[in-house]
């Protein structure tokens, strides 16, 4: 959100049919009409799971788990001690140090937890060792179950090359391009050119957005070649690459499936994920705005097709791009639970992760593709600890120094594993939470995901809630006129915060004034001034960047008054100046500010409305969260020194290399 400053002159989850609120530890929900954990207890699963994960989805399985009287084993690496899931868990086991590849993806002492603790089965989340064939093959050998599909379907849809010719067998449209392994990077470019740019190149074995580049030409083909499979080598473990047609302009949306080991499967409707930033995920919603009754079904018939060819068991995601037309071609699908469930939970109101365990233990579906409804509106918001002023999201670290979920309104569910004082380290992805609203309607949810944002209360890392408030507010976002290419077309030179305009810098301004006002009184009352002079009109002026105002202001019981910029402003509201939220009526209007800080001269920090290209060659490249990121000279010039070395970690404004 953007900051304003004002100068001193002025344990567990307990679920229900239709309603929801639980809150243990940082994680939370809190809203009607979500999902239903319907658990029979004469159905018996398993006594023990174990959730060979972290953060937000091992507290989201641990909840189900909970409710359907199932014993849960947390794995946790050395500084992941104190977490959120590890707390919520009935035991816990420490699984190595903090890198990843020395814990969570450490199969040795992951199989070692499930042996000293007896869990029969394991559910892997997403990310880490979800969609890892050996992990499976381990677990089946030492009869454990995996709650996800079975060794060949995560082998087949692992592989986006096999994927794809399976999906061509099936009758599933798919991208034109090149079907084989390219091998270098001139192989590329000559491939590139047969097919006609622009092209993306990306990794066999990738997802999450890692691996993958666009080039539209040779020059950026042989350097997306190189960055490519570095980060697919880095990220997977596998350095195999693909190409296919670039799609301009694309919508993603995806298809969720489920399906048992009897030969069910069911498609349950789509989730719009078009919002993203270097192709990660940053809002989605389902239904998706743009997809008509014939277009979604058949997208969910080709889902459904290819869940089958693999003997698909489990839940899954088909994603698909979808162009202007409405053509849809196959992307790839993912073998595991994927991190926008929830919306898909909120308009069907199914509980994803029982309907896993349920497969997982060999009972078959309990519905119908005709029981599958459309329920209102579910919008997702991934909220993370992120600069969203470079580069739409570069990872902050540090602490939570203040951390408030907006759980007080209704119709909001927040899916976290982080609590207040919690760390985000550089060694994890850096996701605080995912908020979601629910609504009857498109614009209910909307106008229940403004309000959320509004409330949210972060401090003490950078987070992104600016950008996600201006993007749920853009008319754009609001009329459903998206595509993957939002971000840069809406912010061509970057996003730069909330701008004010006449009528908003006059409600801050008069907000501010009040605030100040309030506060000087209070603070009469409070050192015992017994004659303060009595007075009820007030001339400030108050202080933004862009210059001083002059402000009138008149205070009539709890209403003020302002004069400013040639207009009025009414502003009313509970001033309870212990607490980060401000909820104001603003000439009518509800509005939820937030004071960040107040010091003893008066000087207020406000929230408010939530709010290179080288010439020079490549001299640095940095790995942040497994993506690759090149620094380039912003003018000719010679490299002085090098303040780093290959694999070091590197900081926020440090030092790196001198030009001269």
């Amino acid at each position: 959100m953007a900051a304003h400053r004002v100068s001193p002159s002025l344990n567990r989850l307990l679920f229900a049919v239709k309603y929801a609120s639980f809150q243990s530890g940082g994680c939370a929900v809190h809203c009607n009409a979500q999902y239903s954990t319907v658990h029979s207890p004469s159905e018996k699963t398993f006594d023990k799971i174990l959730i060979a994960n972290r953060g937000e989805i091992a507290c989201r399985v641990m909840k189900t788990c909970h409710k359907m009287g199932i014993q849960t084993v947390a794995v946790h690496s050395d500084v992941d001690s104190s977490a959120v899931h590890v707390k919520m868990a009935d035991e816990a086991v420490c699984v190595g140090p903090a890198p990843t590849s020395k814990s969570y993806l450490n199969m040795d002492a992951i199989m070692d937890a499930i042996r000293a603790t007896g869990a029969q089965a394991v559910h892997p989340g997403y990310g880490f060792l979800s969609e890892n064939k050996e992990f499976a093959k381990r677990l089946a050998a030492e009869g454990v179950a995996f709650i996800g599909p079975d060794t060949h379907a995560i082998m087949a849809m692992g592989d986006k090359i096999e994927s794809k010719l399976i999906a061509k067998a099936a009758n599933v449209n798919t991208i034109p391009g090149y079907d084989g392994v390219v091998k270098t990077a001139e192989e590329a470019v000559k491939i590139a050119q047969d097919i006609g740019y622009p092209v993306m190149i990306k990794a066999s074995a990738g997802g999450g957005g890692k691996g993958m580049r666009i080039a539209w030409n040779a020059e950026e083909t042989r350097e997306g070649f190189r960055f490519s499979s570095q980060e697919a080598a880095s990220s997977f473990g596998d350095d195999r690459l693909l190409i296919e047609k670039f799609i301009d302009n694309p919508r993603h949306i995806e298809i969720q499936v489920l399906a048992d080991k009897h030969g069910n499967a069911l498609w349950l409707n789509e989730r719009e994920c078009s919002i993203q930033r270097r192709n990660q995920k940053v809002v989605e919603e389902a239904p998706s705005t743009f997809l008509d009754p014939v277009t979604r079904r058949a997208m969910g018939e080709q889902a459904v097709q290819l869940a089958k060819a693999v003997q698909y068991s489990s839940a899954g995601t088909v994603e698909f791009l979808v162009d202007s037309k409405k053509n849809f071609y196959f992307l790839e699908m993912n073998t595991r639970l994927q991190v926008e469930h929830p919306i898909t939970e909120c308009i069907t109101g199914l509980d994803l992760v029982e309907q896993m365990i349920r497969v997982a233990k060999g009972y078959q579906l309990q519905h119908k593709q005709e029981d599958i409804p459309i329920n209102g509106w579910a919008i997702e918001s991934r909220v993370y600890a992120e600069d969203p002023y470079k580069s739409f999201g570069l990872p902050s670290i540090g602490r939570l120094s203040k951390y408030q979920e907006p759980l007080n309104l209704s119709n909001v569910r927040v899916d976290s594993g982080i609590q207040e004082g919690s760390d985000i380290s550089i060694y994890y992805d850096p996701m605080i939470s995912k908020l979601v609203t629910y609504g009857a309607t498109r614009a209910e949810a909307l106008a229940r995901m403004e309000d959320a944002l509004d409330n949210y209360v972060i401090r003490g890392v950078t987070h992104n809630i600016p950008l996600l408030r201006e993007i749920i507010t853009h008319p754009r976002f609001i009329s459903g006129d998206i595509s993957t290419n939002f971000l840069p077309e809406v912010y061509p030179d970057g996003f730069k915060g909330h701008q004010l305009d006449l009528d908003t810098r006059r409600e801050l301004l008069a907000s501010a004034a009040a605030l100040y006002i309030t506060a000087q009184l209070r603070s009469q009352k409070v050192l015992g001034d017994l004659s303060p002079v009595e007075c009820s009109r007030w001339e400030l002026y108050v202080q933004l960047e862009d210059g001083s105002h002059s402000v009138e202001v008149t205070k009539s019981g709890n209403v003020y008054t302002v004069e400013v910029d040639g207009g009025k402003v009414e502003v009313s509201g509970q001033w309870n100046l212990a607490s980060p939220l401000l909820p104001l009526t603003i000439n009518g209007t509800h509005r939820t500010l937030q004071c960040l800080s107040r010091d003893a001269s008066g000087r207020i920090l406000l929230q408010y409305l939530g709010t290179s290209v080288a010439e020079g060659q490549e001299i640095c490249v940095i790995e942040a969260m497994k993506m690759q990121n090149s620094l380039t000279a912003v003018k000719q010039a010679k490299v002085k020194s090098v303040h780093c070395k290959p694999g070091e970690t590197v900081g926020e404004g440090d030092l790196l290399v001198e030009l001269e």
